[in-house]
């Protein structure tokens, strides 16, 4: 049984940080382009990051400069580092596999003073 596993939300002040981590199970990572996804209430759901299939990485307009992906194939692991973060990134940040039905429960992450 495939799980993706997030961890890492939690409430932070304005121009805080946080790190993300989603762990798999069932699944080999390396073998996948991984994605960050994002949710805010009463948004779509909207790209943060992801592996290209070139190797490289692709950002979402509103993470460029301030969030980084990387990941840990030796962990089966992928992180998400958001810096200098602001109330409208509040939302529920998810690990996905594009092309896949595959994605984690999501975890909170609510920037607030």
């Amino acid at each position: 049984q495939v799980q993706l596993v997030e961890s890492g939300g939690g409430l932070v002040q304005p121009g805080g940080s946080l790190r993300l981590s989603c762990k798999g199970f069932g699944i080999m990572f390396s073998e996948y382009y991984m994605a960050w996804y994002r949710q805010a209430p009463g948004k779509q759901r909207e790209l943060v990051a992801m592996f290209s299939s070139s190797g490289g990485t692709l950002y979402g307009d509103l993470a460029k400069g301030r969030f980084t992906i990387s990941r840990a194939d030796a962990e089966n692991a992928i992180y998400l580092q958001m810096n200098s973060l602001k109330p409208e990134d509040t939302a529920i940040y998810y690990c996905t596999i594009p092309g896949t039905r595959w994605s984690g429960q999501g975890t909170q992450v609510t920037v607030s003073s």
